[in-house]
């Protein structure tokens, strides 16, 4: 009996000297099969996580021998990746899209009206606000005309955006203040008349005539938007954010929120070409606070397809006469990108067209000169011709693509390219040839912000409902490990932070989600339906699901 009791002690001795051994972290996540998305895509099962930086991985015998921790996730065998990086998206207009009329979806005019009237019904304002209609998508598919948004609201202005942010339409109240007459104009932009008279369709450039008489959100409405915003890109595993386009102002609200406790998403900002921006921001180096990045300047060279102002070289195939837009002169994106060039900042141009993407191309070599590590961007890169793709290879220029823009147009886009220059857009196999990496992302709200959805779209080339059958255009479809990389590790490496995020290695931050299914594994048809279980940043839970 002693001696029984005296092994017993001795036994427990070792475990207690065993675990002294052991070194205390802040987290453990074991029973996993994990994606660490390393440059060998690497698979572990286990790692652990303290003061927010991934310290060991590995598989669990090996990391539960060295390692022991008051918080352990038992992932259950299931998938878990690094923390998804949205490379294109509108993360501020987005939560502010949540605040007013949602009209994505709609099926016809009437029902545009309709979801504008039961808004107003509910939370009735100065001025109403909406975005999401999309001509395309309705049997008549012709911009609408204010008629009868003016029948329904004679004394209130009213102005809804199309779904791509890059054409409205507006009430005759809310011209009549904005101050708009049959004469009003701007280069770069256009207003759609009939009979001499504006029918409220307003395209490009043209939209600030009337975005100028809106009154400006305040500072505490982007408070809660961005609040809002965080708490669903959290939902669908996005623990970084890429916000193009915004002002001094905003960027440092951001700044102050994340410093403050109150905003954890990181986000890598895009400053909008103003002189407050520059003035401000080109007078110092690139800002890396760990939660914000500033390190770029976004321009646009034209406008989106499903309006008809993504600039051309050759005519629109259903609009002979329309080449479409270039919302500013060659000279003025040349002394923009020498500006920035000088500062040492990245330049990110959004680029629909193939004469868009020809002339930002040809404007990026001068200052580029070859291959560089500069990492100038070319946003949306979605009609390129055939003779310039490797000017991405030749100049180091990387595309910043969007996926699901592939999937939202591919039932109207012949329409508007016919069947030869078709076949060079939406080519990100294509683009990712020339440097062998690419950015994805979403361009949210222009569609929804989940970025399993831009995995499906790259890989299959289909819309949520399986069609079409055999995928559009799959010559250009990503590989999935290819697909996964495009929404974590080069979204990181697009703006020089792949050192820090984007993959679950040693020394990096600890982002990164976890999945009811195996993204790379399971059948084609089964992608749609995975979902989110937890996202952790710095190893902190952000989401967990019920």
């Amino acid at each position: 009996m002693k001696r029984q009791l005296k092994s017993g002690i001795i036994f427990i001795m070792i475990m207690i000297a065993m675990t002294s051994c052991k070194q205390r972290v802040d987290l453990l996540v074991y029973n996993a099969n994990v994606y660490t998305v390393n440059e060998k895509f690497d698979m572990a099962t286990s790692f652990a996580v303290d003061d927010g930086r991934i310290v060991a991985v590995g598989n669990d015998e090996e990391i539960r021998k060295l390692y022991t921790s008051d918080q352990m996730i038992d992932a259950e065998g299931n998938a878990v990746y690094p923390g998804f990086n949205d490379g294109h998206s509108h993360f501020l207009g987005y939560g502010l899209s949540t605040f007013n009329v949602n009209l994505v979806g709609t099926t016809s005019f009437d029902e545009v009206i309709e979801r504008v009237m039961a808004h107003y019904k509910n939370f009735p304002s100065e001025w109403v606000t909406g975005r999401g209609w999309d001509q395309n998508d309705w049997e008549v598919k012709e911009f609408p005309s204010k008629e009868k948004l003016d029948e329904a609201f004679p004394n209130i202005p009213v102005v809804l955006r199309r779904v791509d942010g890059h054409a409205l339409i507006a009430n005759s109240e809310a011209m009549k203040r904005a101050g708009i007459t049959p004469k009003s104009s701007m280069k770069g932009g256009e207003i759609v008349l009939e009979n001499g008279e504006p029918t409220g369709i307003f395209i490009d450039n043209a939209m600030r005539l009337i975005g100028s008489a809106i009154p400006d959100p305040t500072t505490e409405q982007m408070i809660r938007a961005l609040k809002k915003a965080q708490e669903d890109c959290f939902s669908v595993g996005l623990t970084t954010v890429t916000d193009a386009g915004l002002s001094k102002q905003e960027i440092l609200l951001i700044d102050s929120l994340q410093k403050a406790g109150e905003l954890h998403m990181r986000v890598y900002a895009m400053m909008n070409p103003s002189e407050e921006n520059f003035d401000y921001f080109f007078t110092q180096k690139p800002i890396f606070t760990g939660k914000l990045t500033v390190s770029s300047v976004k321009l646009y060279i034209d406008g989106a397809l499903g309006s008809r102002g993504a600039l051309l070289i050759e005519p629109y195939s259903d609009d002979p006469d329309n080449y479409g837009l270039q919302l500013n002169s060659e000279q003025y994106y040349y002394d923009i990108c020498n500006r920035a060039h000088n500062a040492g900042y990245q330049v990110n141009t959004h680029a629909i067209g193939d004469s868009g993407n020809r002339i930002m191309l040809n404007t990026y070599a001068r200052f580029l000169g070859g291959p560089n590590d500069r990492r100038w961007r070319v946003e949306h890169a979605q009609i390129v011709h055939p003779d310039d793709f490797t000017y991405f290879k030749d100049y180091s220029i990387i595309p910043s693509v969007q996926s699901t823009h592939c999937t939202s147009d591919m039932y109207w886009a012949d329409e508007r390219l016919g069947e030869e220059r078709i076949k060079t857009a939406y080519a990100y196999k294509e683009l990712l040839k020339q440097n062998g990496w690419l950015i994805n992302g979403t361009d949210f709200p222009v569609e929804g912000i989940s970025p399993l959805h831009t995995f499906y779209a790259a890989v299959a080339r289909k819309d949520m409902n399986g069609w079409p059958e055999d995928g559009f255009q799959m010559e250009n479809a990503l590989s999935r490990e290819d697909a996964l990389r495009s929404i974590t590790i080069w979204p990181a490496k697009g703006s020089f932070e792949e050192d820090f995020k984007g993959s679950i290695e040693v020394g990096k931050v600890a982002d990164f989600v976890i999945l009811d299914k195996d993204l790379i594994q399971i059948d084609e048809e089964q992608l749609p339906s995975a979902n989110v279980l937890a996202t952790y940043l710095g190893g902190k839970p952000m989401y967990q699901a019920e």
